[in-house]
């Protein structure tokens, strides 16, 4: 996984009828786009990653799907 400043985190939902979680990504910590990522999601929440198997990263060109 790689990412940069600017690309969104999305935590997919893990049970039937959770939704989806999208944060920014303000910081990224590891070597060359790696992880840990410092994410702030749309509710305002900022938190520290090393997103799983659950994450993937979109870049601003890609569309959402």
């Amino acid at each position: 996984m790689r990412a940069t400043e600017g690309d969104q985190l999305v935590q997919h939902g893990r049970i039937v009828g959770q939704h989806d979680k999208v944060g920014e990504i303000t910081q990224v910590l590891g070597e060359n786009g790696t992880p840990p990522y410092r994410v702030r999601f749309e509710d305002g929440h900022e938190a520290l990653m090393a997103p799983g198997p659950d994450c993937t990263v979109r870049h601003p060109a890609e569309p959402a799907h």
